[in-house]
This record gives C-alpha cells, structure tokens and sequence, in this order.
C-alpha cells in the first residue's frame, strides 16, 4: 500500500509542476496576439492551434482507460 502512495504523490508533484508550466507557457504565446508588437495571418494562428488541440487531444487519450476488448461485428 505504502508503494501506491509513493507513485500518488509522484504523480501529484510533477503533473501540478507540469500542467503550471504548460498554463505559463500558454499565457506567454496570449501575448503574441498584441497586434502593436507582432503581424500574423488568420492562417498561422489556425496553424498553431490545431496543432495545440491535436497534442492536447493525443495526450488526453493516454489518461483514458480503454478496454482491450476485441472488434467484433
């Protein structure tokens, strides 16, 4: 039991550390939308955020748990 509570707080410190560090850095890519300091296209910005959501969306499955049941018709 005392092992399942080690890999816990394992987790706990580096998915809070690691999911701070992501939050940061995308408030730091919410600055690049000052239009005073930088020029972009539509294009770029639909570049960079279906690209986020695609590596968001693949991360997120690793945490599901799927049965590994087989396909049947």
């Amino acid at each position: 039991m005392h092992k399942h509570k080690d890999k816990k707080d394992r987790f706990k410190k580096l998915a809070e550390s690691r999911t701070n560090e992501v939050l940061h850095k995308l408030k730091v890519l919410g600055n690049c939308s000052n239009r005073s300091a930088y020029f972009y296209e539509e294009e770029e910005i639909i570049k960079i955020f279906t690209e986020i959501d695609k590596q968001l969306k693949e991360v997120k499955s690793k945490f599901h748990f799927t049965s590994k049941r087989r396909f049947k018709l």
